[in-house]
């Protein structure tokens, strides 16, 4: 969806901050209404309304409420900790890490996100983010031709994802393993183009669909008591 479309959509302007796009997507990240957020915050909706779309500057005890109640600190709110690594928390004293099944590794997986794929090189071993979609039993993602990741075709590779809450200390991540292949068949592209939830953020052209076959899925999970 393009800007445009948004806004007439949404009702919302362009003019939104970094700050008001974070706190949108934590909210949406959580399934929760601005509704919820105001009453967990002790603002009105119409206040979480504007901040996620309009630039404002909302004062530091309102951000403090704002971010408590989206289990989030102000930093990660504002941007503060773009440039550095998540996990920079100290760990909790009761941390423990626990099994995931088959069923919860595909139910985090999801439909789309950004992973990151283990494929072997003339180099050695090489790690790449990646977008990607879950297509059938399937992980698939776009590159370019002429990338590392497209060569890896025919070989056994590794797909990572995971997710880190800074806040609460907790984490997740699940890792596949199966054979890569090229996507050629002119149907199965169209499919995938039709189900991906975005272009490659990095940008350039990468077209070309890879689809990665697990045959063994695993997981872990981070939780206190």
């Amino acid at each position: 969806m393009d800007s445009a479309s948004g806004s007439a959509s949404t009702g919302a302007p362009d003019a939104r901050t970094d700050l008001g796009r974070r706190l949108a997507a934590r909210r949406q990240e959580l399934g929760l209404t601005r509704e919820q957020v105001g009453e967990r915050s002790g603002a009105a909706a119409g206040y979480i309304a504007y901040l996620e779309e309009h630039v404002a500057a909302p004062e530091i005890d309102s951000l403090v409420r704002i971010a408590d109640a989206l289990g989030t600190t102000v930093a990660e709110l504002t941007g503060a900790t773009t440039e550095y690594p998540p996990g920079r928390g100290t760990a909790l004293r009761d941390a423990e890490l626990i099994a995931l099944t088959e069923d919860e590794c595909r139910r985090l997986l999801s439909t789309h996100g950004v992973g990151r794929v283990a494929v072997f090189t003339a180099e050695g071993p090489a790690v790449f983010p990646v977008n990607y979609v879950v297509a059938g039993a399937g992980i698939a993602f776009r590159t370019s031709a002429e990338a590392a990741a497209a060569r890896a075709a025919g070989t056994r590779v590794a797909f990572e994802v995971d997710h880190i809450d800074d806040a609460m200390r907790q984490g997740w991540s699940v890792m596949a393993v199966g054979e890569a292949e090229g996507v050629t068949d002119a149907a199965a592209v169209r499919r995938l183009d039709a189900e991906a939830h975005s272009l490659p953020w990095a940008g350039g052209d990468r077209t070309y669909w890879m689809r990665i076959t697990p045959s063994r899925i695993t997981g872990r999970r981070v939780v206190h008591h």
